[in-house]
Parts: C-alpha cells; sequence; structure tokens
C-alpha cells in the first residue's frame, strides 16, 4: 500500500483507501404511480381534472430520463379520463430528443402517429436539430421527409433547420441538392435564411465562386442579400487567406450603407490575425470603436490571442482586463494563453494577479486556468504558492485530477514527497481517483530521490487498483532501478509487465526492447519472465 511508502518520512500515515463517488443523480424511491398520485391526483376523485394538466409538466421536470418515459407510460394507462395530446408527446420527446435517447424518441413517434392526433411542426423541428447535434444526419433527412405522414405541412423553417443539421455534419453537397428541389420536392419555397445556409455550405467546401453565384441570382429568387450574406462570403475568403477579396467584399458592405455589426468586423480581423499581421487586425478594431460598434468576447478572443501568438503579453492582459471590466466572459482556453505567455515571460506576479482579478469579477477561474497556473508556479519553484492556490481554489470548486496531479507532479519534482503524499491522501478521501500520471509523478519522485524500490511498490498498488501503467511508467522505473544500481530489480519489473494483460503497443515495443538490452548485458533470466507471466 501507498500509505506504507511514506510512513516512515511522516508522522501521519498515508491513506489510500477509496471511498465511492456520490452519484450526482440518484433514482428516485418512488414509483411512477407513487409519485403521480402524491403530485397531480387525488385518489378519491380519479377523474379529477383540476391536477391533469400537471402530468407533462411532471414528466419534463424528472432529472431522470426513465423515470419521466415511465410517468408518461404510466398516467395514459393506469388513470381513467386522461389520455396524451400533442403537448404532452411533444414535451417529452423534446426531452428524450436532447438527451439523445433516439430509440424511445421513434418508439414514441411511431405511437403518435397510428394515435392520430394531429400535430405541430415544431416537435419535428427539434427531432432534427436534435439528430443534427448528435451526428446523425441521415436521421434527421429521414425525420424531415415523413413530416407529412402525421399529417402536417412542412414549412421553410423545419428545411433550414434540416440544412444547419447537414451544414454542422459537412454533408454540403446534399444542402445544395435539397435547396434546388425544395420547391418541386418538398413543395417549401426557400427563403433569404435558406440562402444563407446555402452560401455557408458553399463557403464550407471553398467554393466561394459558387456563394457569390448564389448571392447574384438571390435578386432573381425574389430575395435581397443582407448582411449575414456577406459576412459569410467574407468568412469564406478569409478561410483562403484571400484577404484582399475580402476586404472587397466588407467594401461592398459599406457601399450598400449598410453598418457592419461585430461579427462582420470580427471575421475581418480573424482573417488578418491567421496570415500574422495584427497591426492590420488592431486597425480594423480600432475603426470598429469608431464606428459605435462594441466589440464583443469574440472579438476579444481574436486580438488577445493573437497576442499571445506574438509574445505580447502585456498587451493581452490589458486587453482581458478591458473585457472583464466590460462584463464579457473569457473562455477557459483564452485566461489559459495568456497565463502561459505571461509565466514564459518570467511574469508569474501578474499571472497570479489575473487569477485573483478573475475571482474578483465573480469569473471562477476553473480546473484548467487553475492547474496552469500551478504548473508555472511549481516549475519557477514557488510550491508554497502553488499550494495556496490550490487551497483557495479548493473553497469555491472541486479540484480535478488534472490540478491534483499539477501541484503532485510540481512537490514531487522538488523533493517534497510527504507533501505530495498528504495531498494524495486528500485526493484520494474526496473521490478523485489518481490515474497513470499520478502514479507516474509519485514513482519519478521516489527514483529522483534514490528510492527506486519504493517505485516498485507503487507499480504494484498501480496495478492493483486497476490503473494500466503505460510505457512512461516502466520507463522511469528501470531508469530509476538502473540509476540506483538495482538492475536485479528490473527483473521483477518486466515480470510484473508480462503478467498485465493490458499492454499496448507501445508499451509492450519498449518493454521488448528492454528485455533485449538486458539479455545483451547477461541480467535477464528471459525463461523465469516467461514463465511467471504464463502462469
Amino acid at each position: 500500500m501507498l500509505s506504507n511508502l511514506l510512513s516512515e518520512q511522516r508522522e501521519r500515515p498515508l491513506s489510500v483507501t477509496s471511498r465511492p463517488l456520490a452519484t450526482a443523480t440518484s433514482r428516485s424511491s418512488y414509483s411512477p404511480a407513487a409519485i403521480l398520485t402524491i403530485s397531480t391526483f387525488n385518489p378519491t376523485h380519479p377523474r379529477s381534472t383540476a391536477a391533469l394538466p400537471q402530468t407533462p409538466r411532471l414528466h419534463t421536470r424528472q432529472q431522470n430520463i426513465d423515470l419521466a418515459l415511465q410517468i408518461f407510460h404510466y398516467a395514459a394507462k393506469f388513470h381513467p379520463g386522461f389520455s396524451h395530446n400533442y403537448d404532452t408527446y411533444h414535451a417529452i420527446i423534446r426531452r428524450l430528443s436532447r438527451a439523445r435517447e433516439f430509440e424511445p424518441v421513434e418508439s414514441l413517434l411511431s405511437e403518435l402517429r397510428r394515435s392520430e392526433i394531429k400535430c405541430g411542426e415544431n416537435l419535428f423541428i427539434d427531432v432534427i436539430r436534435s439528430y443534427g447535434l448528435a451526428s446523425r444526419p441521415d436521421s434527421a433527412l429521414k425525420t424531415f421527409i415523413r413530416i407529412e405522414k402525421f399529417g402536417v405541412q412542412r414549412s421553410v423553417r423545419s428545411l433550414n433547420t434540416l440544412l444547419n443539421a447537414l451544414v454542422q455534419n459537412k454533408r454540403y453537397a446534399l444542402v445544395h441538392v435539397l435547396f434546388k428541389n425544395s420547391k418541386a420536392r418538398f413543395g417549401v419555397t426557400p427563403n433569404v435564411f435558406t440562402c444563407n445556409i446555402l452560401v455557408k455550405a458553399l463557403c464550407k467546401k471553398n467554393d466561394v465562386e459558387g456563394a457569390v453565384k448564389v448571392l447574384d441570382e438571390m435578386p432573381a429568387m425574389g430575395m435581397v442579400a443582407n448582411l449575414v450574406t456577406y459576412t459569410t462570403i467574407l468568412g469564406g475568403y478569409v478561410a483562403r487567406g484571400d484577404m484582399d477579396s475580402a476586404r472587397r467584399v466588407f467594401g461592398e458592405v459599406l457601399d450598400r450603407g449598410w453598418v457592419p455589426d461585430a461579427t462582420t468586423y470580427t471575421v475581418l480581423m480573424d482573417g488578418f490575425c491567421k496570415l500574422g499581421r495584427l497591426v492590420d487586425a488592431i486597425k480594423v478594431m480600432d475603426d470598429m470603436e469608431e464606428n459605435g460598434i462594441q466589440p464583443n468576447e469574440v472579438t476579444y478572443g481574436v486580438i488577445i490571442e493573437a497576442y499571445c501568438k506574438d509574445k505580447k503579453s502585456g498587451e493581452a492582459r490589458n486587453l482581458l482586463d478591458d473585457m472583464l471590466d466590460k462584463k464579457y466572459i473569457p473562455s477557459s482556453t483564452l485566461c489559459c494563453k495568456v497565463i502561459d505567455v505571461l509565466c514564459e515571460e518570467g511574469k508569474v506576479e501578474d499571472a497570479c494577479q489575473l487569477w485573483k482579478r478573475l475571482l474578483k469579477k465573480n469569473v471562477t477561474p476553473d480546473n484548467a486556468i487553475s492547474s496552469t497556473l500551478i504548473h508555472w508556479l511549481c516549475k519557477k519553484g514557488q510550491i508554497w504558492e502553488a499550494r495556496k492556490l490550490f487551497d483557495e481554489f479548493e473553497k469555491g470548486s472541486i479540484p480535478s485530477v488534472l490540478t491534483y496531479n499539477m501541484l503532485i507532479a510540481g512537490m514531487c519534482e522538488r523533493g517534497g514527497l510527504c507533501e505530495a503524499g498528504r495531498l494524495w491522501d486528500d485526493m484520494v478521501e474526496k473521490g478523485c481517483a489518481p490515474n497513470d500520471f499520478t502514479y507516474n509523478m509519485l514513482i519519478k519522485g521516489f527514483c529522483k530521490v534514490g528510492n527506486a524500490k519504493e517505485g516498485i511498490r507503487i507499480l504494484e498498488e498501480m496495478l492493483e487498483k486497476g490503473c494500466l501503467p503505460n510505457k512512461w511508467t516502466y520507463s522511469i522505473l528501470i531508469k530509476g532501478l538502473n540509476d540506483s544500481g538495482k538492475e536485479e530489480e528490473v527483473i521483477n519489473v518486466l515480470s510484473m509487465a508480462m503478467s498485465n494483460e493490458g499492454i499496448g503497443r507501445e508499451t509492450w515495443d519498449f518493454l521488448f526492447a528492454e528485455m533485449i538490452d538486458n539479455l545483451d548485458s547477461g541480467t535477464c533470466d528471459l525463461n523465469r519472465i516467461l514463465m511467471e507471466s504464463v502462469s
């Protein structure tokens, strides 16, 4: 046990007995019948109608999807005078679709069709959208095609939802086919939003010329292009790196007397940033503010990332401060990039101040942000500061295995095995299971202080806990044993590895090479290893 490994090095023994995590949600102790009786029905008045309308609200309020479905079925079967209608079917199908429980969705749709209940298009729009988000474009298309079988007339709303789902799943050619046949095949007349989706699909497949052709044909179709149309084409040119054409489209927007919005400006700025033309991007941002258009969080993100890429940590930090002052919430990834560039330039204190400023602005730093800063504090040798930041973070958040790992790694790297052990205790007691990185850092820590033999015992515990060692686990341990003159123990490690059924290809290649090296040096008893692995 790991507790025995550190017992001689600190007074409090290290316990690694895991406690099971409390489940986030648990199944209700009530049956569907009990819930319906308590919540909606008076048992002495089975035909009471005052409470009946609560049933659809009840099953949609349920956190547990299975229980919500049980309530739905129970209400129809066992309560006289109650029958489902379009609203109750729509409520449960929407809930199941969003949870990606498509098998019961299809079952309910078949049931709904047989019931001949009059339906609305919104139900199918929800299902199509959910299929698109779940990367099931074919199912979205099938749902659109069968709408009429339910006695519902398709409209441009369901068509646009389908086309968006196809664009999300990169089925660009099918978008064009459906657009061309929408009137003749489905009786749906496209509108400007449909055209914009087609333009987006063409730009996504790098056919900007085709998108421009659609733009030119829109007046003949009785449609007027809007700012979204032009911004999408501008984005198509930006994706190609053709900033001259992008500027020309931007000029056409101005020539029409339109005021570009934050999205249009941001797309243009992003194009310059991707080409390393930060000065041009900043000029666009200045023009934007002069024209009274306020940057949004995406605008800030584009410029801040460009500053980080150019290693301009001060400018990135200032712009992030400006973003916070305007009540925008920066993404975790953006904050990590700013912290990285600050720390790379030796401004760890500024990074710590940024972390505190995020707290002050009620933008709680998440595990990614906190672990990034902890990593840099440990790298600079400021282990105590890293621990203080960890404790502060823990007051309002639950540290992830990543956050624990960064601090444990820093402690082990600096020889603080006792502190690392205490943190391990805390991690396990709070239900956060160590992973291969955690074990590897502890093994590396012991090897670094010349106690590689204890690393073998950690490896044994790692295998006991069902955590699969990787190439680096064995590499760190075998190197530590060789460096400390315990070559004979390498055979035990190789034997343990051979007995492990879950060895990956990369790990196996490493171990095989290690065995060959030991054979060459005369220290490897291959027969013994093979016999132990077979037994």
